[in-house]
């Protein structure tokens, strides 16, 4: 069994062993199989499922773009985060690296803001779920099952972490066999090879018989970029789970190898099918979405139901992901002091019971938020975190630049994960994300309100987090007089 390394709170290394029990108190659970699944299910969040349809109104074919520039950018930042996290598995990932290589206060800052981002998904996943289960079984009123589908993955993350590990497996499974399903069939169906189809096999001729690739102008792809960015997030769940696992190097490697085929195949491929099926403009595609209205049209009966279910898979998976992201992290910062000391502890099957229970309660106040004042309070929420995913993915980048130095210097052996054109890329896909960030802001409306109220969460806990610095640095200095 490989001796893997992960951070202390003081951002040094410590040994973990691949086996039962890590010195940080995490049992190593989850198994190969489990990581694998989960690093390929974490790229395809419901948001694919359910926004796509609007992304393809909004800007056409040209949507394909879109996602493929969000894709390129996502690679990139799973790149430089996997070259990270293979060298030092931490559950406090990108978090722990900032902390290491940018200081206290940044590890602090992106540490509660990714938390505060998941407990607040889990409201809207919660709320997602349940309304999809409620058609089916009316009986139950929507907060009733959104309390179920909260108490029964709340259960099963308290388990162990082998138990989320499991399902997880599950949900991702039937995620990935579904798009790859759709793919096949899709495929088939545009080609006019597919038997019993309704659809004429149209070819790539949608592509451009509706006003041409680009309908809506060349700049539809920048409103797209907006539309879509938001549904790649999740994809760095794997660098967290991975400290997990019997072999974090291993499976954190096979990740990051493999995200460019992942997000090739379920994004790209699944949206050129829909293109190719359908006119971009065909409203059904928004009335039924994407996927619904591309099954349909080739003869699937009952699409509307078949994707309802996988809906309501991504959503538990969603969810699952979301209560172990948000713990993990509440974990990490726990150890490094960032948190109350009780998000450190550890049960005997290695399960930080306080740092779930601590997250998963945030997600029922959000939940009550969301029924009681969803235009007001859950709104400010949904807003204010709404830009956090690329605030992480910045951080990544910023943070990778000084790390790649630290682990030259201290561990050069372990930097088996490498970044491409270091830092010429780095630096470029910094550029991407700020341009994004800054189109947010022009664009207006939604948009400029979610960089605005996020920007403003973020001010907020980086104020607090160097008043607490200062605070502390001002308490030892005062020791160390004392002391002499």
């Amino acid at each position: 069994m490989n001796t893997q390394p992960t951070l202390t709170k003081d951002g040094q290394e410590t040994g973990t062993t691949g086996g039962s029990q890590s010195s940080d108190g995490l049992k190593a659970g989850l198994k190969n199989r489990h990581l694998s699944m989960i690093a390929i299910g974490g790229v395809i969040g419901a948001g694919l499922f359910v926004g796509s349809g609007s992304g393809i109104a909004a800007a056409g074919p040209a949507i394909l773009l879109s996602y493929a520039l969000v894709g390129a950018m996502v690679v990139f930042v799973m790149r430089m985060l996997g070259e990270m996290a293979a060298a030092r598995p931490s559950s406090g990932s990108f978090s722990a690296y900032a902390d290491q290589a940018l200081g206290r206060w940044a590890g602090f800052t992106i540490g509660w803001l990714y938390w505060f981002f998941w407990v607040v998904v889990l409201a809207v996943e919660a709320t997602a779920g349940a309304k999809i289960l409620e058609s089916w079984v009316p009986a139950v009123p929507q907060w009733g099952w959104a309390l179920i589908v909260m108490v029964v993955l709340t259960a099963t993350n308290l388990g162990s972490v082998a138990s989320y590990g499991e399902f997880e497996f599950w949900f991702a499974g039937i995620k990935v066999v579904a798009i790859g399903a759709f793919v096949v069939i899709g495929l088939l169906a545009v080609f006019g090879v597919l038997p019993g189809s309704d659809n004429p096999g149209a070819g790539f001729a949608h592509l451009t018989d509706a006003g041409g690739f680009f309908p809506m102008g060349a700049g539809a792809v920048l409103t797209g970029v907006l539309m879509v960015v938001f549904s790649f997030m999740g994809s760095e769940i794997v660098t967290l789970a991975a400290g997990e696992s019997e072999d974090p190097q291993k499976a954190v490697t096979k990740a990051t190898n493999s995200v460019i085929w992942r997000i090739g195949v379920f994004y790209l491929g699944s949206i050129f099918v829909v293109l190719t099926l359908l006119p971009w403009n065909d409203k059904s595609i928004v009335d039924k979405g994407s996927y619904v209205a591309a099954l349909d049209s080739i003869g699937i009966p009952h699409a509307g139901q078949i994707m309802n279910v996988i809906v309501l898979t991504a959503v538990l998976s969603c969810l699952n992901s979301g209560l172990y992201t948000a713990s993990r992290m509440a974990f990490s910062l726990g150890q490094r002091g960032d948190a109350p000391k009780a998000f450190a502890k550890t049960n005997k099957r290695g399960v930080p019971t306080a740092a779930i229970l601590g997250s998963v309660v945030f997600g029922f106040v959000a939940v009550f938020f969301n029924y009681k004042w969803p235009d007001t309070v859950f709104a400010f929420l949904l807003n204010s975190s709404g830009a956090v995913a690329l605030f992480v993915w910045l951080v990544i980048c910023v943070t990778q630049l000084r790390m790649r130095g630290i682990i030259l210097r201290e561990s050069p052996e372990k930097l088996v994960v490498k970044m491409w054109l270091f830092p010429y890329l780095t630096w470029a896909t910094i550029a991407m994300i700020v341009a994004v960030l800054g189109y947010m802001v022009v664009d207006g409306g939604s948009n400029r309100e979610q960089v605005v109220l996020s920007l403003l969460v973020a001010a907020l806990v980086m104020a607090i987090a160097v008043v607490r610095q200062r605070v502390g640095k001002a308490d030892r200095s005062a020791e160390l007089t004392e002391s002499r």
